[in-house]
C-alpha cells in the first residue's frame, strides 16, 4: 500500500516535470511575441510625425500648421496608458482654429523611447514639453495647453513652473483639462493599475504577461456603454503600448499615482491660485474620476474655472467618445477670452 502510494507520487511528480518542460518553451515564446503591426492609420500618424532628442532619448511629436496668419498655438498632452494618437479625432478641427497644433508622446509612451530601468516622473515629462517647445523655437510664445488624464498632471507641473517664473518655463495663455485625476482623494485607479503600481516583485511578471486580451478587458470599462472603442481602435492603442516594449515599463510609469499624492499641495495649489483662463471638459460617467464627488471638489477648489459637462453616457476618454462635443466645448472656451 505504502509502496503503491510512493509510486503514484513519483509518477505525479514526473508528470508535472514533463508539463513544466513543455510549458517553458511555450511561455518563453509567448513572452517574446513581437508587437502587432501598425494599422495604416497609425502608420500614417507615425510617418507624418517627427522625433527630437531629449538627453539622448528620442521623443515623438506631431506639429501641424493650421490657420495662416493666426498667432495661436495649442499643445496637447495625452493620458495614460495611450499616446498622442488619442487626439486624432479632433486634430483637423483644431487646425481650423490654431496656427500650430502640437502633440507629443511622453517618454515611455507611444512611439517615444521607453528606457528601462528608468525613474519616470511628472517632473521629467514637464521638462520634455519645455524642451520640445525650445526645439521648435516657440519657448517665448504664449501657449494654450489642452490635456487629458496623465497629461492633466503634467499640465499642473507646467502651471506651477509658470507661476513661479521658473527659468525655461512655458508662458501659458490658457489651460483646458479633461477627465484627469488631479485630486488624489477622488481618483479611483483600475484594479490592474493598483496591482502594477504596488505589485513589487510581481510587477515585472505581470507586465510581461500582459496581452491584448488583458489590456482590452481592462481599458474598455472606462469608456461609456455606447461609445466603447472598436477592436481595431483597441489594437491601435495596444500597438502604441507594445512599441519599444512599452508594456514592460507600465509599472514604472504608474508611479505617477504615488507622485501625485506626494506633491498634491504643489500641483493642486498651482490650480487653486490660477489667474489665466482655465476650463474643464468632463465626461460624467467616468469611473476613474466619479461624478459627483470629483466635480464638487473641482468647483470648490477652482471657483473661477468654467466647466463643460458632456452627455451623460460619455466617460473617461471624451475626446475619443464624443469628439464633436469635446471640440465644441473647447472652442467655446477658447473663443470666450
Amino acid at each position: 500500500m505504502i509502496r503503491s502510494h510512493r509510486l503514484e507520487t513519483e509518477l505525479m511528480r514526473e508528470w508535472w516535470v514533463q508539463v513544466g518542460l513543455l510549458a517553458m518553451p511555450l511561455l518563453a515564446a509567448y513572452l517574446h511575441i513581437p508587437p502587432p503591426q501598425l494599422s495604416p492609420a497609425l502608420h500614417s500618424w507615425k510617418t507624418s510625425g517627427k522625433f527630437f532628442t531629449y538627453k539622448g532619448l528620442r521623443i515623438f511629436y506631431q506639429d501641424s500648421v493650421g490657420v495662416v496668419g493666426s498667432p495661436e498655438i495649442v499643445v496637447l498632452l495625452h493620458g495614460f496608458p495611450t499616446s498622442s494618437y488619442d487626439w486624432y479625432k479632433i486634430w483637423e478641427g483644431l487646425t481650423l482654429r490654431f496656427h500650430r497644433v502640437i502633440a507629443l508622446d511622453f517618454l515611455g509612451f507611444g512611439f517615444s523611447d521607453k528606457p528601462r530601468p528608468h525613474h519616470y516622473s511628472i517632473f521629467e515629462q514637464a521638462s520634455i514639453v519645455e524642451a520640445l517647445l525650445r526645439h521648435l523655437g516657440l519657448q517665448n510664445r504664449r501657449i494654450n495647453l489642452l490635456s487629458h488624464d496623465y497629461g492633466d498632471i503634467v499640465a499642473q507641473e507646467l502651471l506651477y513652473r509658470y507661476k513661479q517664473n521658473r527659468s525655461g518655463r512655458l508662458t501659458i495663455k490658457s489651460l483646458c483639462l479633461s477627465n484627469g485625476g488631479i485630486f488624489p482623494e477622488t481618483h479611483r485607479p483600475l484594479l490592474l493599475q493598483k496591482l502594477l503600481k504596488d505589485g513589487g516583485v510581481l510587477s515585472p511578471i505581470l507586465t510581461r504577461l500582459m496581452n491584448f486580451f488583458v489590456f482590452s478587458r481592462g481599458l474598455t470599462p472606462v469608456f461609456g456603454p455606447y461609445t466603447r472603442p472598436s477592436e481595431s481602435e483597441l489594437w491601435d492603442m495596444w500597438a502604441g503600448i507594445r512599441n519599444n516594449d512599452g508594456n514592460l515599463v507600465i509599472d514604472s510609469l504608474l508611479q505617477y499615482i504615488n507622485q501625485r499624492k506626494k506633491f498634491r499641495r504643489r500641483w493642486v495649489g498651482a490650480l487653486a491660485s490660477v489667474t489665466i483662463p482655465i476650463h474643464f471638459i468632463y465626461g460624467p460617467l467616468d469611473p476613474v474620476n466619479p461624478y459627483p464627488e470629483f466635480l464638487e471638489l473641482y468647483r470648490k477648489t477652482l471657483p473661477r474655472s468654467t466647466v463643460s459637462i458632456l452627455d451623460d453616457h460619455i466617460s473617461h476618454y471624451p475626446q475619443l467618445e464624443d469628439p464633436m462635443g469635446f471640440l465644441n466645448a473647447y472652442m467655446g472656451f477658447i473663443n470666450s477670452f
